[in-house]
Order: C-alpha cells, then structure tokens, then sequence
C-alpha cells in the first residue's frame, strides 16, 4: 500500500518540465514552492499521502491540452485532480508525476432548457447545476454526500452516484458527452447532445475511469424536470435485520422510491450529537429514510404502501414529511453522517461496496463480526436501496498499526461483499485503495482485457499511472495473490 508515503525521492531534473508547463500555462497557474504544494498531497482518504513536484491550475481546454502536451514531450506521468473529496485515492499524486488540477475550471458553459441539458466545466461543484436550473423548475439528479464540494469532473471520474441514485441512476445515466483531453494532447468529443448514438458506448467508457484515459474538460450533463411531490418517511426499527428487509420488500412490491437510506444504531446517535437534527429516534436499531417524487397521486399510494410494509416488518414508527423544511431537516443528518464521526474518532477509513439488496440482513450481520474480530468499531451509513455499504471503521492514525489493522478490515469486507454476489465499489471508485483487491473481483483474463483497453487509449502510461489495476510494483498483496500470475505484462499500465 502507498500510505504515508514521503516526497519524490527521483533525480529527475524538473527546472525544464516546470519552465515548458509555465510557459504553456502561465507562469501563475503553476505552483511550485513546497508549502503550498503540500495542500495537494492527498484527497479525501487522507490517510495516503505523497507530494507532488509540481501542481498545474488550467481553466481553460487548451491550457490542459498544452499542460499534457509538455508531459508527453517529456514522457512526465500526470495525474488529473478535482475538488480533492474522492475517498479511494483516485487523486493521489504520484511520485514523480504532475498534478493537473481542474478546481479552477468553474464555468457553466450552456443551459438549454428546451432539450433538457447542461454544459459545464469539470470544476463546477455538483450543487451548483441544481442552484442554476431550479428556477426554471429542473434539477440534476447524481448527488453524492459531498455535493456541496464534490465537482462535477471528480463525479464523473468516480462514476458518483448518491441518494437519489436507486430510481434516476448513477452519474454515467446522466452524461450525454464529455469534450476530453487524451495522454497525448489532442482534443477530442465523445458523445453528444442526445443520450443514444451509433457505434461503441465511449462515454460509458470515460465516465468511471479514473482519469486514466484522459482528463475531462467539457461534460453535458442531462437535467430533469423537478417532480410535483415530494414526500420523506422516516421509519425506526428494534433491529437491524427488520430494517434490511423492509428494503428488498418494498423493491418487491413494484415502488422504486427515488431514495432509501440506512442509518444504525451508532451511527444516527453520532449524527443528533453533532447535527442535533431531533428527528432520529436514539433508541432504535436502524431507522429507514425513504423518499418517494411523482404526481400527487402516485406519491400518495406508494406512501400508504410503504408505510405498511414498514409496519408489517416492526416498524415502531413512521414520520412523513412533505414540506421542504421537514424534508431537508431529516435529510440534513444523513448528509452530515461521515463528518459526524469525527466527533467520535480522530480517524475513520470508509469501504464502499455493493451487495444485493436481498443479502442486507447477513451481510450487516457478517460487518459487525468482523468488526468485533478486528476489534474495532464499525458504522454503517449507506445507500440502502441498491445495495451500496458505506461502514465506517472508527481508528487513530497516530496508534502504530491501527491504520494497517483497518485496511484489512476493510478488505475483508469488500472480499464479503464479493462473496455474496456483489461488487467492490460502487461510487468511491477503486483509485489506490482497493486495487489490490481486483483480482478478487476478476480473473486475470479480465484485468488483462481492461489493461488493454486503458492502453489503447494511454499507450505510455502516463495519465494517472499506477491506479485502478494491481501491479507486482505498487501491491505487495496482488503479488503474492494466485490471481496475480498472468498479470506480468499488464505492470507499465
């Protein structure tokens, strides 16, 4: 694993690289001096760290063009960087490497309010399209918990999804084209202004590739008409396993609310102790958050429906919440989730994976185990709906071993997740944390064919190198894996 790395260790002579870069970009778009470029030596999962060489700030296409165009001519890796919030080490500079950071590209470029689309930079924070549509009565639907400081150009990276996520789809169902810089400097558009083209699905490609094809500068994004009802129930269980399958009943029974979201026990006290939202009841096992968007009369009929399954399943109570405030009261403290365990922990090392609705019940069963195994304590906050964990493993850092002991923890979650038919990632990505878990996701044909793919499009390796795939180089457990043998050829990807 990378954590705690330290600064570049190379020999490489970087006067020349930084010169060309400034000259391509401006010489006040290039950060250099190592204090600030300490600002930049992790994302979200701080626990990783390396500093970069050298930060490059372009807003425009072409200057990420220009800047990319200076690493090829120099064979220089880079790695591309948003906002900083991903969770999985997706932005983790490289030694060696150029950071090229989009943050400052911020500019709606287009509303078209007649076909339902927007163009924006890769910098626009998630929220912001929603803030600039929804006086004209629209709403863009990805909206990760972050999405008051998550970018539009990180979300797509990452294949984001959110809470709304079960019905409107992750952030590849909301992309119709990306305009995209390759490792070699040209520009080229994938996609369009209409969802269904002829030919290979390229978007679908781009979006969740970790900056390992390119680096996305223009994204259309599709909007949706805001719907007339909204209505939020909030259901409390004695028990974690009547929670689980009052989800895969209410999927049965043919409603697809527009989000269902679970708490436990430990993880909704933290949140009334740092959110005091006065909503979540302390004594409850797990509650349900269940939000459901239509025509009036739609709402009305899945709401009575709902509310009886959830009470066929010993529900103690069920809070409905149809006004704006009501709703975004009960929401607040589910959004403010991760950030409330810093009120319990110095440190906490998220898992993001995905298992099928129907083994909710076990697989929570299995998380606390391991929990108790490993001796740490483990919250569950996660996208109930479609299967998404988000267990957070509460730890401190400065404990000599302790980070150690929750990164095998956290694997033998996702490893739990992939034993019971599910996936290792469902919108963190994979990045530098969960690649040496690949091989147990896919067999070595698999990752080669991938490999592949990603060289055909970076045929010398140098956008965002070392990520997603496990190489013998950069992981210590996918070369000691039996799966490992085959994947020799695959190491310069």
């Amino acid at each position: 694993m990378v954590a705690q790395l330290t600064a570049p260790t190379t020999q490489r002579d970087w006067q020349p690289i930084i010169r060309a870069l400034e000259k391509a970009v401006g010489k006040n778009q290039v950060v250099r001096r190592k204090e600030e470029l300490l600002v930049y030596e992790c994302d979200g999962l701080a626990s990783y760290r390396q500093r970069p060489p050298v930060v490059v700030l372009p807003r425009t296409t072409e200057q990420v063009a220009a800047a990319i165009k200076v690493c090829h001519q120099f064979e220089v890796p880079f790695v591309p960087r948003g906002a900083g919030t991903g969770l999985s080490g997706g932005a983790l500079p490289v030694e060696d490497a150029v950071l090229i950071v989009t943050a400052t590209m911020r500019q709606i470029l287009d509303i078209d309010y007649d076909n339902q689309r927007v163009v924006v930079q890769p910098g626009v924070i998630n929220n912001w399209v929603t803030e600039a549509v929804s006086g004209a009565g629209f709403y863009y639907a990805p909206d990760p918990s972050s999405q008051s400081v998550c970018s539009v150009g990180g979300n797509v990276a990452e294949n984001s999804g959110g809470v709304h996520c079960l019905k409107y789809g992750v952030t590849t169902n909301h992309i119709l084209g990306v305009k995209l810089v390759l490792p070699d400097g040209e520009i080229v558009d994938v996609g369009g202004a209409v969802g269904e083209q002829p030919g290979y699905d390229l978007v679908g490609l781009i979006v969740g590739s970790e900056g390992t094809l390119g680096i996305v500068t223009e994204i259309t994004l599709r909007i949706l008409k805001a719907p007339e009802t909204i209505n939020v129930l909030l259901a409390d269980f004695t028990s974690v396993e009547a929670a689980g399958a009052t989800v895969s009943d209410v999927i049965s029974a043919g409603i697809i609310p527009a989000g269902m979201e679970m708490m436990d026990n430990f993880s909704l006290n933290a949140v009334e102790d740092v959110v005091k939202t006065d909503c979540y009841p302390r004594d409850a096992e797990a509650i349900l958050l269940i939000e459901i968007d239509g025509l009036p009369a739609e709402v009305a009929a899945s709401r009575d429906r709902i509310t009886a399954i959830c009470q066929q399943n010993g529900a103690r109570n069920v809070t409905i919440a149809a006004d704006p405030v009501d709703r975004l009261r009960l929401w607040k403290g589910r959004k403010a989730a991760f950030a409330a365990m810093g009120k319990l922990s110095p440190d906490y090392y998220v898992q993001d994976g995905v298992i099928p609705r129907t083994q909710l019940p076990y697989v929570l069963q299995e998380i606390a185990a391991l929990g108790e195994k490993h001796g740490y304590r483990v919250a569950n906050v996660f996208h109930a709906g479609d299967g998404n964990l988000h267990p957070l493993i509460l730890f401190d850092n400065k404990v000599p071993g302790q980070l150690e002991a929750v990164e095998e923890l956290g694997g033998d979650i996702l490893k739990l997740c992939v034993k019971v038919g599910g996936s290792i990632s469902g919108e963190h990505g994979i990045g530098a944390d969960k690649r040496c878990y690949m091989p147990d996701m896919f067999s070595p044909a698999d990752l080669e064919t991938m490999c592949w793919v990603r060289a055909s499009w970076n045929p010398q390796g140098l956008a965002n190198p070392t990520k997603m795939f496990p190489t013998p180089r950069t992981c210590g457990e996918a070369a000691r894996s039996p799966l490992s043998p085959g994947l020799e050829n695959v190491e310069r990807f």
